[in-house]
């Protein structure tokens, strides 16, 4: 490869990868920087330049302008320098060139080494930052295989996301999703790490996020900030619970959530496949914000104690199951989204106390 070939290869490398020309052409430097001493054995300061333009390689060994030279190599006198040129003073560089004459050999199969491992590092630079700016954020991914965990009955499953792999541990993944291969699912970027071997994208189809940021995308008033996301309570592949608040009095924010037909929180539970949620409006009064967090039960009343955040939640008797639910559950989103101590109590239990 002669150096014009070598500069057409280098431009045409930087345009289909999207790396920037003169990273690469930076880098190719230092690497001749290397080759040049370890094939010339000299103990010089030197530099090379490479033309951008004709791909021309120039060698020059750097010299510091001094009064009495001790090492000649690494040296020059004041009066040899304005031989050179006279402007250099003392303490100056001065760049005297080196170039071998079959240099180009050298920089030929330095090159191809330099410039490969150069654009693995900056493909992978490229992805971090393309990743690091979607943390937080959704991603739509494709289901690649599972691969059995060294538990055995576990699996991580492999994710492709754009132009890279991640994979998605058991912790993450949702009980009610299959992850059959070729599923198109959107996952929640959590957290990006930076490695030697490119960059760890962390997923999950669990964070409470996936879920708010799901919202967003089908409710406008959620997205153009009119009605906020207070908080989030999420069993995941279960049931979450979701407070809302609109900055318009005239916006009602759980029908804006709910949507036309149920539409909107349809769109939700199903990329969520069947995860049922509770819309509830929020209120800075306590009392109200958590008898609505109690949805779908009804309640009678809400009694709140400000000084261990706890409060006693009055049911009529054939709505204490569905206040408590399955397991515990309601109760237990309701206590979360409020993020107070609810103890629910039916009116014949509250007489008898």
């Amino acid at each position: 490869m002669n150096t014009v070939e070598l500069i057409e290869a280098l431009n045409e490398i930087a345009k289909e990868k999207g790396i920037d020309k003169d990273y690469i052409f930076t880098a190719l430097e230092s690497a001749l920087v290397s080759a040049y001493k370890k094939n010339y054995g000299t103990a010089q300061n030197v530099k090379v330049v490479i033309n951008r333009e004709n791909g021309d390689i120039h060698v020059y060994a750097q010299k510091k302008v001094v009064d009495d030279v001790k090492n000649s190599l690494l040296e020059i006198s004041l009066e040899d320098a304005k031989n050179i040129n006279p402007i250099y003073k003392l303490d100056d560089i001065v760049d005297i060139e080196v170039t071998p004459k079959d240099f180009g050999r050298v920089a030929a199969q330095t090159a191809k080494q330099s410039v490969i491992q150069k654009i693995k590092e900056a493909e992978r630079e490229i992805l971090y930052k393309e990743f690091v700016e979607k943390e937080n954020d959704l991603i739509t991914g494709m289901v690649q295989r599972k691969e059995k965990t060294k538990e055995g009955n576990k699996y991580n499953v492999i994710v492709e996301i754009g132009r890279w792999e991640t994979v998605l541990p058991p912790s993450e993944q949702m009980p009610n999703d299959a992850y059959n291969q070729g599923d198109r699912l959107k996952f929640y970027i959590t957290e990006v790490r930076k490695t030697g071997k490119g960059p760890d994208v962390v997923i999950s189809r669990t964070h409470p996020g996936l879920v708010k940021r799901l919202f967003e995308l089908e409710v406008p008033e959620i997205f153009n900030g009119v009605v906020e996301i207070k908080s989030i309570a999420r069993e995941a592949g279960s049931r979450t619970k979701i407070a809302v608040h609109s900055r318009d009095e005239n916006v009602d924010p759980t029908g804006a959530c709910v949507g036309p037909k149920g539409i909107r929180v349809q769109n939700v539970v199903n990329e969520l496949n069947g995860e049922k949620i509770d819309i509830v409006k929020w209120s800075k009064d306590p009392a109200e914000f958590i008898a609505n967090a109690l949805s779908p039960a009804k309640v009678i009343s809400v009694e709140v104690n400000e000084d261990d955040r706890s409060a006693k939640v009055i049911v009529p008797d054939y709505q204490l199951s569905l206040a408590i639910g399955k397991e515990g559950q309601n109760a237990r989103l309701a206590a979360k989204l409020t993020g107070w101590k609810i103890d629910i109590k039916s009116e014949s239990q509250a007489k008898i106390d």
